[in-house]
């Protein structure tokens, strides 16, 4: 039986202000928690509710489904909730392709972020203060465990760009055309909020990318940021010369 107290635990989480002081994170769902339990973050709790059998390896407490209906964070509990350590941050590598998030606010976006620079090899994101915590259940739910496997660092971002060697190539909608300029190996693309873009100090320190439009500039506005980050990191990994 789940206590009162670690209910509540489990609740507060839902707030950025408890994980950072707990050093906590909620993952529901059992493919997910099985692959961060594989990617050696530490799991503090297991709950499944009765009957389900997916993670008995990894001796989860059965609970009933009404006390998983009052710790989850859907709509719909999936049966399977566990608590893990937030995974201390390293440090910032000068070298290697790296993305940069500046101010991106939406949780979800970020999340299919995370799992498209999982799915692209990109081990490192260099976020702004002011991007959305990676470790908001929503975010963790999009990210589809891929928090595991990329290593996320929050600092001041226009310091950053001011202090590193790596070439930048911030996105926006003006620039050099992303299938013309020759992308290195040793780089951050950066990528930004989504209504108004990277702001114009770390544009300055770069060379602008654009993704080309062909269609009716009335029609299409502009891309949503997760897309427009799946086609940067996909033309990225194409060889030179290709």
């Amino acid at each position: 039986m789940i206590t009162k107290a670690t209910i509540k635990l489990i609740k507060s989480l839902s707030r950025k202000k408890n994980r950072e002081a707990h050093g906590l994170f909620v993952v529901e769902g059992y493919k997910s928690i099985r692959e961060l339990a594989q990617c050696h973050l530490i799991v503090k709790d297991i709950f499944c509710t009765p009957g389900q059998s997916e993670l008995n390896d990894l001796k989860p407490e059965v609970i009933t489904q009404k006390e998983m209906d009052s710790i989850s964070f859907l709509k719909t509990a999936p049966g399977y909730l566990a608590v893990f350590e937030i995974p201390a941050e390293t440090e910032i590598p000068q070298e290697g392709k790296i993305l940069g998030l500046d101010d991106i606010k939406d949780p979800g976006n970020f999340g299919t972020i995370i799992r498209l620079a999982d799915w692209f090899g990109i081990q490192h994101l260099v976020c702004s203060k002011e991007t959305v915590d990676a470790y908001n259940p929503k975010c963790v739910q999009a990210s589809m465990a891929s928090l595991g496997r990329v290593h996320l660092h929050y600092t001041d971002l226009e310091v950053f760009c001011r202090q590193t060697k790596l070439a930048l190539f911030p996105s926006t909608m003006e620039g050099q055309s992303l299938y013309e300029e020759p992308l290195p190996d040793d780089a951050m693309i950066i990528v930004g909020n989504e209504s108004r873009g990277i702001r114009s100090s770390i544009l300055e320190m770069g060379t602008a990318l654009s993704i080309p439009q062909y269609g009716d500039k009335k029609d299409t506005e502009s891309l949503n940021v997760a897309m427009a980050t799946a086609i940067l990191l996909g033309e990225w990994m194409r060889p030179i010369g290709r």
